[in-house]
Order: structure tokens, then C-alpha cells, then sequence
């Protein structure tokens, strides 16, 4: 069992920690989690290797970004309750900033030709880079034909409504229960462990209130990995409010995925370029606060219940779900990035790249986008100025 410390002085070691790594942890949360899983267990030995299992199994069981929970869990079992809250914000405050200021520039420069010829590069680096992520996922948790078939599903209804659909995780987490479980073959003694998230109740009418609610319902979703804000996003931001354009939304998931610290940190730009720093704020607290409440509520709960099949197949069948959407918001925002033979060109060598050799996502987005600022005046794609 581990046991939090109470030692003098572990908050603010908690604090310091978390701050730098969440302004030099770049590569996304398996390499956030592996680089935590190196610093905590090896070099400080703050929690054994079968605790830190443990700690990435119960999180990898919960919606919300992996490496952010990964974060909060260690922080509350090295640090208590003031621990969890002081080392998570610690780790979300850098990202928070460097992506606002990221938002300020965009919102001033953003109509160059500069800022346009190096997001055409960049796009379809992100195209890459989500297709590579979605297949190391499929890598690690799809199992089997339902698990397969659940993806299959869920993509075509992706692709075919132009959105991602939230109802499709519940549904493909209780057919998991179902097939993995014990509901399928007898009346349940123990059933899925469902987690409510508390909402605060907040004045609809406002703008800030409306991106404070839809980034609570968003952190709540991102099942599997931070990449299933993707498409969620997409569908809310884009179609249902209106808040941005598609191309203006791909800048903000290739901001998430070159800044330090968890993808979903994307919240913080869209935030910004819709209200400016309040929604800026409104964003980045809607999108973690469900984190904290996950951990600190349900990760104590669903540590005891771990083993449970009916909980296993709902994880199971969720991760399936988010495989799926995942790969359908993919060809959703490749319609937008990827117009030409050049982004096509990039595109391919982007993914190639990545499958052959490890290299961090900002130096390939950097190289990207030193091809579009030669290449954007030379070419002139009329299609990007359309999107």
C-alpha cells in the first residue's frame, strides 16, 4: 500500500518538480510518463516500479489526459490532498502560459504570410503525429475483433456525421462490460464503475461560462488519451458554437502538440483566441478541474475495483471508442491540412519519420515549418487562404 509522506518541505518539492517538468517534458504522455517513471522511481525513488505501475494502470482506467493524472496521483501520494492540488497546477501553470502567449501573437500576427506559410508546413505534421500517437495507443490496449470492431464503428459514424459523438463511449464501454464482464452471463453483483463529475453551477449566458462548461464536459470525455479532445473539440468549437474556423481549430491542436506538458493544453489557445486571457483561464480550469476530481475521488475507488471485469470491459470498450473517433477526427482535419502534393509530401515523410526513428515533435514541426516559408510564396495555395 503506499502511503503519502507528510516531510516538511514535500509540497514545495512537489511544486519545483512539477513546474519543470511541465516546461521541459515535451513528446506527449507516454514520453511525459516515461520520463516521470525515470525521475521518480530510478533517481529520487519517490515510489517503487510496482507502485508506479499501478499508479499509470488506475489512471489509464479513468477519462482525462494520461500524464496530467499520472501527475496529480504521485503528487497526492507524496504530498496529501494540498500535495495533489499544488503539484498538478505546478505542472499545468508553464503550459498555460507559453500557450497563452502563443494566443496573444496569433491573434496580432496570425493573418501574415509568415504565420500562414509556416502553419501550411506544420499542418500536415500534425496530421503525422496524431496517426502515430492513435497507433501506438492501438499498439498498447487493442486486444481483440470487438475491441476492433468497436474502432471500425466508431470511425465511420465520426466520419460520416462530421463529428465526434459522446454517447459512442458509454455505448462501447457497457458492450465491453457486457462481452468482458460478468453482465452478459449473470445477473451483476458489481456493476461498471460510472463517475460523476460535479459541475459548478455557472451563469450560461456568459461566454466565459459557456467555455467553462464546455471544457468541463471536454476534460471529462478525453477518454484514453488527450488526442480524444481532438475530435470532441472539433464538434463543439467548430460546428457547434462557431468559435473558430477548422483551420484556425488546427492551429490550436498544432500549438497542444509543440508546447511542453499534456496535449489538452490545446484548450488554452482556443480559449484564448475566442475571450482572450479570461478564456484563456475559463479553458485551462474547465479542461483539468475533471482530472483532479477523478483522481482524488475515483482513483481511491477504482484502485480497489481494478479487477473487476465488468470495469475492465468498460475501459476496454472506451479505448476502443477513442481509437475510432480518434482516426476519424484524423481524416476530418486532413481535409484541412493537406490540399497539394507538398503537404501530402510532408505528411508521408512526417509519419515515416516518426515510425523509423524517435525525434521530438518540436524539431520536426520546426523543420515543417521551414519548408512552408520557403515554399508558401513560391506556391501560393489558393486553398489554404479558402479554409
Amino acid at each position: 500500500m503506499i502511503k503519502t509522506t507528510d516531510k516538511p518541505g514535500s509540497i514545495r518539492e512537489l511544486v519545483l518538480y512539477f513546474l519543470r517538468l511541465g516546461l521541459l517534458g515535451f513528446g506527449g504522455p507516454v514520453a511525459l510518463v516515461g520520463q516521470m517513471e525515470r525521475e521518480l522511481v530510478t533517481e529520487r525513488g519517490w515510489l517503487t516500479k510496482d507502485e508506479m505501475r499501478e499508479v499509470i494502470a488506475v489512471c489509464q482506467s479513468l477519462p482525462g489526459p494520461l500524464a496530467i493524472q499520472v501527475g496529480i496521483f504521485i503528487a497526492y501520494l507524496r504530498g496529501g490532498l494540498w500535495g495533489a492540488w499544488a503539484g498538478g497546477w505546478g505542472f499545468i501553470l508553464p503550459n498555460f502560459l507559453i500557450v497563452a502567449a502563443l494566443g496573444a501573437l496569433y491573434v496580432h500576427f496570425g493573418a501574415l504570410q509568415p504565420v500562414m506559410a509556416i502553419f501550411y508546413g506544420v499542418s500536415p505534421v500534425v496530421i503525422a503525429l496524431i496517426l502515430h500517437s492513435c497507433y501506438r495507443l492501438a499498439k498498447l490496449g487493442m486486444e481483440d475483433w470487438l475491441q476492433w470492431s468497436i474502432a471500425a464503428a466508431c470511425f465511420l459514424v465520426t466520419v460520416m456525421l462530421q463529428s465526434e459523438v459522446a454517447l459512442l463511449f458509454i455505448a462501447a464501454g457497457t458492450l465491453g462490460a457486457l462481452y468482458y464482464g460478468t453482465l452478459w452471463r449473470r445477473p451483476p453483483t458489481t456493476t461498471a464503475l460510472l463517475v460523476a463529475v460535479p459541475v459548478v453551477p455557472i451563469a450560461h449566458g456568459t461566454l466565459l461560462g459557456k467555455l467553462l462548461l464546455f471544457f468541463l464536459k471536454a476534460g471529462a470525455l478525453t477518454f484514453g488519451s488527450g488526442l480524444v479532445i481532438v475530435p470532441f473539440l472539433q464538434q463543439g468549437v467548430v460546428q457547434e458554437h462557431g468559435w473558430l474556423g477548422q483551420r484556425e481549430f488546427l492551429i490550436a491542436v498544432a500549438i497542444g502538440m509543440i508546447s511542453p506538458g499534456p496535449v489538452v493544453i490545446t484548450a488554452t489557445f482556443v480559449g484564448y483566441l475566442v475571450a482572450g486571457f479570461w478564456g484563456a483561464a475559463a479553458a485551462t480550469v474547465g479542461i483539468f478541474l475533471p482530472s483532479f476530481i477523478l483522481v482524488l475521488v475515483a482513483a481511491p475507488i477504482l484502485k480497489r475495483h481494478r479487477a473487476n471485469r465488468n470495469v475492465q470491459g468498460f475501459v476496454k470498450g472506451a479505448y476502443a471508442a477513442a481509437i475510432g473517433t480518434i482516426l476519424g477526427a484524423c481524416v476530418l482535419l486532413g481535409r484541412i491540412a493537406i490540399g497539394d502534393w507538398l503537404t501530402i509530401l510532408i505528411g508521408l515523410a512526417s509519419l515515416g519519420i516518426l515510425c523509423r526513428w524517435k525525434v521530438s515533435n518540436p524539431l520536426l514541426m520546426v523543420s515543417a515549418a521551414a519548408v512552408g516559408l520557403v515554399a508558401f510564396p513560391l506556391l501560393r495555395p489558393a486553398w489554404v487562404m479558402v479554409h
